[in-house]
């Protein structure tokens, strides 16, 4: 194995690069059978390895530090070269997907391959290039703006993650402080947010329109890869969570009202859960690292080994630092066979929610390295989230080692923020839909929009005292809605899934683990209904499914005196 730090990076020769992969195309499109088609389409594949391989050392370099001059212009050259491979990739899936002997070929190549295939047809066209350069600009642009948030607070100069660690803290006045401290460097630089996001609006209905659409949600849906469900399934499954969850949600909030003993919980409260202070891990990165690796050899034999992998070479960065991007995410480096874990560790809970999220998506990764083809070994992103979330869960009988007297208080809090989130989950999905289905939207017009909806799905946020919140900027914050346009409803998804997972697991179904490193073993070879099938759960956009999750859910919570943690 590589020690991350040794995997050494070289930017590929796009000429050459790309004259290979032509060459292999033509020979797949002139292959006279199925043999000699899948010969050059497997070494397509060790070459695409390469390639992404390259393209991920420089993600995540760049990441960890975005002032390091070097990777901060391979950034920007990948940002520029990347859709420019897309042209070669999507003369590849038309030479797959025209290819006469597709049932030989699925006898090696799974068919969601074939399916994500026909997205990537429909969501690309060598037109757009153009576009699709002008989109990464734009996305990086926003990341970096984050990354350079320099926040003076209490003698201090904090980051964005530094200065969110400080409206933990049991102190309400500190609290409010803080968080008006970090809104006011949003307010300062909302002119900056509203022109990004108004560009990228407006290069992606551009995008649509170029390729024959109505406007972008349909091209979101096929770049996001929905196989098996579209735009009116995710609208029905909202409304799920209307009826059920935030109604549940604000009995959840009015309870932590009344334990931490306030008239009424202000924006700056809703994240403050018990008087005593939110529960902590008890610490240095070092240290958590360590109780992780406890944590994992207990749990199972493949986690055991591998969490060595994982700690042994190094396959993280986990602390935050000054022009480091802000945020947490687990990718994969093809050629090694690994997957690496970055984060912004900041001394709260959410420390150790990434080593069980993250971590599931990496074991993910690991359980299905038998995987060759790369398009396949992770699944759609709704089917990943149930990895990394369902970790999360399984993860609480090892919840002391992190948190020591205050584990009750972590796993109450969690459990009860696995159903908070979910109205947020579908505000901000609603959003984008409101967006992209109105692209001739003001600034002022979308953040009226978000405040609109933030009403109807979270009505308990009281912004009284910050008036740029008020107005609709919340969701300056949420990376996704900027980078990744309707992923967000994803972690609803999969959150739901892992519920059941937990569920399971609290009756004692024996056969709970097993399904879980089943549905991790088939990594991307089947769609999301499919999946979630196997692994013996239930699909959420069936109806009812919601409802009867949620109903167990808040028993258990109410089951417990949480005046008592």
């Amino acid at each position: 194995m590589t020690k991350f730090n040794d995997m050494k990076y070289t930017r590929p020769n796009f000429e050459e690069t790309k004259a290979k992969m032509e060459e292999l195309v033509s020979e797949m499109k002139q292959a006279k059978d199925a043999a000699t088609f899948l010969g050059a389409f497997w070494r397509m594949n060790k070459l695409r390895r390469h390639l992404y391989t390259m393209i991920t050392l420089v993600n995540i370099r760049h990441s960890i530090n975005t002032a390091d001059e070097f990777y901060d212009a391979e950034n920007n050259y990948w940002d520029e070269t990347g859709p420019q491979y897309s042209v070669i990739e999507n003369e590849l899936v038309k030479a797959v997907l025209e290819a006469p002997f597709r049932e030989e070929l699925l006898k090696e190549i799974p068919e969601t391959y074939f399916q994500l295939s026909e997205c990537s047809l429909k969501a690309f066209d060598p037109r757009i290039v153009p576009l699709m350069i002008e989109e990464n600009k734009l996305t990086s642009e926003y990341g970096k703006l984050k990354a350079s948030a320099k926040i003076e607070f209490d003698g201090e100069v904090l980051n964005l993650s530094e200065i969110s660690a400080k409206v933990d803290t049991p102190d309400r006045e500190v609290r409010r402080k803080a968080y008006e401290a970090k809104m006011a460097w949003f307010k300062e630089h909302s002119a900056e947010f509203d022109e990004i996001y108004d560009k990228l609006v407006k290069v992606r209905h551009q995008m649509a329109k170029e390729l024959g659409y109505e406007n972008y949600i349909q091209l979101g849906y096929y770049r996001m890869n929905r196989l098996d469900y579209n735009a009116d399934m995710v609208a029905r499954y909202r409304k799920q969570i209307l009826d059920y969850v935030t109604p549940a949600a604000g009995r959840l909030f009015e309870k932590q009202r009344k334990r931490i003993g306030y008239d009424k919980l202000a924006y700056y409260d809703l994240g403050f859960s018990f008087k005593s202070g939110n529960a902590k891990p008890h610490g240095t990165a070092e240290e958590l690292v360590e109780y992780a690796v406890k944590m994992y050899h207990e749990m199972s034999p493949e986690t055991g080994k591998f969490i060595d992998v994982m700690n042994s070479n190094q396959l993280w960065d986990l602390v935050s630092r000054p022009n480091k991007q802000m945020g947490g995410y687990e990718t994969e480096i093809y050629e090694y066979d690994v997957p690496f874990i970055f984060s912004n560790f900041n001394g709260t809970s959410g420390d150790v929610d990434v080593l069980t999220h993250e971590a599931g998506h990496a074991f993910q990764a690991y359980l299905s390295d038998q995987i060759e083809l790369i398009d396949v070994k992770c699944p759609t992103m709704e089917s990943a989230e149930i990895d990394s979330m369902s970790m999360e869960f399984f993860a609480y009988p090892w919840m002391e080692l992190f948190f020591k007297e205050e584990t009750e208080k972590y796993k109450f809090s969690h459990m009860a923020g696995t159903i908070t989130f979910l109205p947020y989950g579908a505000l901000v999905d609603h959003y984008q839909h409101e967006v992209y289905e109105h692209p001739e939207m003001t600034p002022a017009e979308r953040k009226a929009c978000w405040r609109r909806l933030e009403k109807m799905y979270m009505p308990y946020k009281d912004y009284e005292g910050c008036d740029i919140l008020e107005e609709g900027t919340w969701w300056y914050q949420q990376g996704h809605i900027f980078e990744s346009p309707f992923y967000y409803i994803d972690y609803t998804l999969a959150q739901v899934c892992a519920q059941q997972f937990y569920i399971r697991m609290d009756k004692k179904d024996p056969t709970y683990w097993e399904d879980y490193k089943k549905l991790c073993r088939l990594g991307g070879t089947l769609s999301f209904t499919k999946l979630v099938r196997e692994a013996g759960i239930r699909v959420p956009f069936e109806e009812g499914t919601v409802k009867g999750i949620i109903t167990y859910l808040e028993n258990h919570l109410n089951s417990i005196d949480d005046t008592a943690l």
